[in-house]
């Protein structure tokens, strides 16, 4: 069967599940799946650079942000991630200028020194997997790793299903394919074209 829309990925958790009474509950299943792949997958195709002006102490991130990669003024100078307690001391400073650290609090960026101009910079970050729904029918998700999503909403049907051995199964699967899936991500971040060694 072949699984590239998401009314396919439905209609295949409804084969798998067999059962008549869960089908209005597969959106649930997916859209749980989807959760749970956004805490455990960080992968290349999730990385998206965003160009954004610096003017204000607390800069809001982008809605599809899990976790931040990089910030950088756009002279490529970094933004160095601190912690609360960094952020703390260097608080006590009060000083305003070219933002030098930043920390993640509460859905923002909290910038020190606090800007003293508008800074251009670039926010490179992983985002979530565009959620799966009637209107948007694919993603890169659905289109590279279809198992992914398939054995995910298939684990989260478990309580439903009792006593099922299948529920063992597909949650190794589950957990296998992601786990090959993070593999596949480091090859392709790590890998290059070969080098001739000469010696001088």
């Amino acid at each position: 069967m072949s699984i590239t829309t998401y009314a396919e990925l439905k209609s295949a958790i409804a084969d798998f599940l067999n059962r008549d009474d869960l089908t209005s509950a597969i959106p649930t299943f997916i859209a749980l799946a989807e959760a749970d792949i956004a805490r455990k997958v960080r992968h290349w195709l999730q990385e998206k650079k965003v160009r954004t002006s610096l003017d204000e102490p607390y800069e809001f991130l982008p809605d599809d942000w899990l976790a931040t990669i990089s910030l950088r003024h756009s002279d490529g100078t970094e933004i160095k991630q601190v912690g609360v307690t960094e952020m703390a001391e260097l608080d006590k400073l009060i000083l305003s200028g070219k933002p030098q650290y930043y920390r993640i609090e509460a859905g923002r960026i909290e910038l020190y020194p606090e800007p003293d101009a508008a800074y251009d910079a670039d926010l490179v970050y992983y985002a979530r997997v565009p959620a799966l729904s009637d209107a948007a029918t694919t993603n890169w998700m659905l289109t590279n790793h279809p198992d992914i999503l398939l054995y995910g909403a298939l684990t989260i049907a478990a309580p439903y299903l009792g006593e099922d051995a299948r529920v063992t199964i597909w949650g190794s699967l589950y957990t296998s394919a992601i786990e090959a899936l993070q593999m596949d991500s480091e090859k392709a971040r790590y890998s290059g074209p070969l080098r001739a060694r000469f010696k001088l």
